[in-house]
């Protein structure tokens, strides 16, 4: 009991201290609440994005595999509709800015790490919609989820790391620790790469 109250206190910490630190962020001062909006959006969909592999691996404890799964995939669609929030926000802030970063012309290096996540991210979401529907073998379908989702997951922390914006910086690099190793830790357990495994 009280090791699995750790673990939730934590990672309720982990996800709440990044947002109570940006709140308190001198960038915010003067900005559009589009940009603001924007930008906990994007800090949001980093905290999601530690939430996943801890899922998909099962290590959090209380949840049964299959409410692993069910929030899983909530968490999925949870995250793409964060995406979309933070795009909509700078869009109305600067769309010059994100049609160049779309464009893949942007003269910041942390634009273009974000958009390949974001593509990424939705393709995750699709293969998981249309799980059914693709009628792939599991084995290539889990496969392919989970290289988009790598690809997620390491445009996502390079393009927080890059931008000198809200985040403060110490609570933005503990938390992309803890998504890099918690996707390296469910990596490693579910060995998808291994083609002989069953499902």
């Amino acid at each position: 009991m009280i090791r699995t109250g750790a673990i939730w206190a934590t990672l309720i910490a982990a996800l709440a201290v990044p947002l109570i630190a940006a709140a308190g962020s001198p960038y915010l001062a003067w900005r559009d609440p589009a940009y603001i909006l924007a930008g906990f959006a994007g800090i949001l969909s980093l905290g999601l994005l530690l939430l996943q592999p801890l899922l998909a691996g099962r290590y959090l404890p209380g949840l049964s595999a299959v409410m692993s799964r069910h929030i899983h995939r909530w968490i999925g669609l949870t995250l793409v509709l964060a995406i979309v929030v933070h795009v909509a926000g700078l869009w109305l802030t600067s769309p010059p800015d994100v049609v160049d970063a779309l464009l893949f012309a942007s003269p910041t290096p942390f634009s273009a790490w974000g958009v390949i996540a974001m593509w990424t991210a939705f393709g995750v979401a699709l293969l998981g919609v249309f799980r059914k529907r693709l009628r792939l073998r599991f084995r290539f379908w889990r496969l392919s989820h989970t290289a988009l989702a790598g690809v997620t997951i390491v445009g996502s922390l390079v393009h927080a790391m890059l931008i000198e914006g809200t985040m403060e910086i110490v609570t933005k690099t503990a938390l992309c620790a803890l998504v890099l190793l918690a996707s390296a830790s469910t990596l490693a357990k579910l060995k998808v790469w291994d083609i002989r495994r069953r499902p």
